[in-house]
């Protein structure tokens, strides 16, 4: 299903048709998210947390991991919703997977989510896809050991290494 995203927010990735609908749908959600939650940016976890929530794929391969390990990690982000993520309100994430001077170029964006969104679109590119994935965007956001929500994977107990080498190992199996 073609999405029919029209943001140009994040970078000049998040456009019409360039993810798939689910992919769309998670970042509409990380939006809405951290507007919600009075955050200045939309950050690596608010993706994560609207993408377990968007992409049954997403779940299914974070379930790799082991039986009900997504129910775990959703369980986790919502507890950070509530009340862990507290703490990070009102800060910009910067993982230092890129600069922060993105974070002008991608407003609305921390650093951090706006390279895993355009990671993730980079992914789908070198596998042949015209859309990027959940799974994309999961295998971004599980690479840079420093965004948030790889730190909140690994406290919900996923290997984040494990994971984005199984994501590898999928994409091998995707147009």
């Amino acid at each position: 299903m073609q999405s029919r995203i029209g943001d140009k927010g994040a970078t000049g990735v998040v456009r019409e048709g360039l993810f798939s609908a689910e992919l769309a749908a998670a970042v509409t959600g990380a939006r809405r998210r951290a507007v919600r939650d009075g955050d200045r940016q939309a950050d690596t976890a608010h993706l994560l947390h609207t993408l377990m929530e968007a992409d049954p794929a997403v779940c299914r391969a974070v379930d790799g991991q082991g039986e009900g390990q997504s129910v775990r990690l959703l369980g986790y982000l919502v507890q950070r919703t509530i009340g862990y993520g507290l703490r990070w309100s009102g800060t910009v994430e910067d993982s230092g997977s890129l600069p922060v001077l993105l974070a002008c170029r991608a407003p609305g964006w921390s650093p951090a989510a706006a390279a895993a969104l355009e990671g993730a679109f980079a992914r789908a590119r070198a596998r042949g896809a015209d859309r990027a994935e959940g799974t994309d965007l999961l295998a971004m956001l599980a690479r840079d050991r420093r965004c948030r929500a790889a730190e909140v994977m690994r406290r919900a107990g996923t290997d984040t290494g494990l994971l984005a080498a199984d994501l590898d190992l999928m994409s091998r199996d995707l147009p």
